[in-house]
C-alpha cells in the first residue's frame, strides 16, 4: 500500500458527536446520540434501517443541520473548516457521481478543486484498481467501480477522516478485500475512519470498535471485542421491569436483549441470591453467549437475519 498516498496526520483528527438531535416533525430520527471515533481507529457505524444513520452522516457532513448537539470533525463543524476535502473525505452515495465523464476526469476535476499536485488523479485511480479503466465513462461502470471511485474521490484531498456510507456495496470478494487493506493502513497510520455498513460480517472482519443505534439513540458502543465477548450470565425473569430495576439499584452492569432476556455482569450463582434476596421469580439462568457481532446486533436491536439480508441485497436507502 502507498503509504504517502494514504497520509494521515500524526497528531489525529477525531470525531466527535455529542447530544445530537434531529427531528421530522413530531419524530425524532436522532435522538441525543453521542459518540466518539478516535484516530487510529475504524469504527463500525450500525443500525437496522430507519435507525438514523445515514441522518447522522449528513448532519456530520453540513448536509443537514441538527436541532440540537453538534457533530465535529477536530473540534470544527464541517461546514466551518477551511478546507474540509483535506480534513475529512466523505463517501455517502456513489450512484451521484456524474455518469458523462471517464473515472480519470471525475477525479482531475476533484484534483483541480482541491488545488492537489498535477498527477494525483492518476495516483488515486491507481490505488483504487481503476487504472485500466480510467478513460471509460462513470456510467458504464459498475456499481462496484462506482464504489471504487467514490472511495477515490474521498481520498483526493489526503484526508485525516474517512467518512463511508455502505462501502462495500456492490463490491466483489477481491474487492471487498481491498477495501479491508485500504482502510486499515489508513488507520495504521493515524487516520480516522467511520463506515456505515449492513454487511455485518464484513463489518467484523474490518472494524476496531462499533457503535450501534436503533431508533436514532445509542444502543451500545465499544471495541469490537467487547462487544462480541461473553460476559456473565443471561437471566430471563417472570416481571423483567422488577429484575432491571433491581439491578439499577445495585448498580449492576446488564443489557437488556430484545428477546426479553438480560445479560448480567455477575456470576450466575452471585445473580441468583440477587433475585432471592429481592424475590425476584428467575425463569431462566445461565451463561450468556455473546456469539458474532450478527447475533449481538440481533440482540440489542431487535431485528432478524432476514430484514439484514434484504437490506444487503442493493445499495442502501436508509434514513
Amino acid at each position: 500500500m502507498n503509504h504517502r498516498t494514504l497520509k494521515a496526520d500524526t497528531g489525529g483528527t477525531p470525531i466527535e458527536v455529542r447530544g445530537l438531535t434531529k427531528r421530522y416533525g413530531t419524530r425524532a430520527v436522532v435522538d441525543d446520540l453521542s459518540f466518539t471515533c478516535t484516530p487510529g481507529t475504524v469504527t463500525g457505524f450500525l443500525g437496522p434501517n430507519g435507525a438514523g444513520k445515514s441522518t447522522t452522516l449528513r448532519i456530520l457532513t453540513s448536509l443537514a443541520a441538527a436541532d440540537a448537539g453538534q457533530a465535529l470533525v477536530g473540534g470544527r463543524r464541517y461546514s466551518d473548516l477551511t478546507d474540509p476535502a483535506r480534513t475529512i473525505g466523505v463517501m455517502l452515495d456513489a450512484t451521484a457521481l456524474g455518469r458523462g465523464r471517464t473515472g480519470l476526469e471525475t477525479l482531475r476535476l476533484a484534483e483541480r478543486t482541491l488545488r492537489m499536485p498535477a498527477g494525483r488523479a492518476q495516483e488515486v485511480l491507481e490505488l483504487v484498481g481503476l487504472a485500466d479503466a480510467a478513460r471509460k465513462r462513470v456510467g458504464g461502470y459498475s456499481y462496484g467501480m462506482r464504489q471504487r471511485l467514490g472511495i477515490g474521490v474521498a481520498l483526493m484531498g489526503d484526508p485525516k477522516v474517512l467518512v463511508l456510507d455502505e462501502p462495500a456495496n456492490g463490491l466483489d470478494p477481491e474487492g471487498i478485500r481491498w477495501m479491508r487493506r485500504l482502510l486499515r493502513s489508513f488507520a495504521d497510520s493515524g487516520g480516522t475512519v467511520l463506515l456505515s455498513s449492513h454487511q455485518l460480517r464484513e463489518v467484523q472482519a474490518t472494524v476496531d470498535r462499533l457503535v450501534v443505534i436503533d431508533q436514532g439513540r445509542l444502543v451500545r458502543e465499544g471495541t469490537l471485542e467487547e462487544l462480541t465477548t461473553a460476559r456473565g450470565t443471561r437471566v430471563g425473569a417472570e416481571h423483567t421491569q422488577t429484575l432491571l430495576a433491581a439491578l439499577q439499584s445495585e448498580s449492576v452492569p446488564h443489557t437488556a436483549r430484545a428477546d426479553g432476556l438480560v445479560d448480567v455482569e455477575l456470576a450466575a450463582d452471585d445473580m441468583g441470591r440477587l433475585a432471592l434476596r429481592e424475590q425476584i421469580v428467575l425463569t431462566s439462568l445461565g451463561p450468556a453467549d455473546a456469539g458474532g457481532l450478527e447475533e449481538v446486533f440481533f440482540s440489542l436491536t431487535g431485528t432478524t437475519p432476514s430484514d439484514t439480508t434484504a437490506a444487503e441485497r442493493g445499495p442502501a436507502t436508509i434514513a
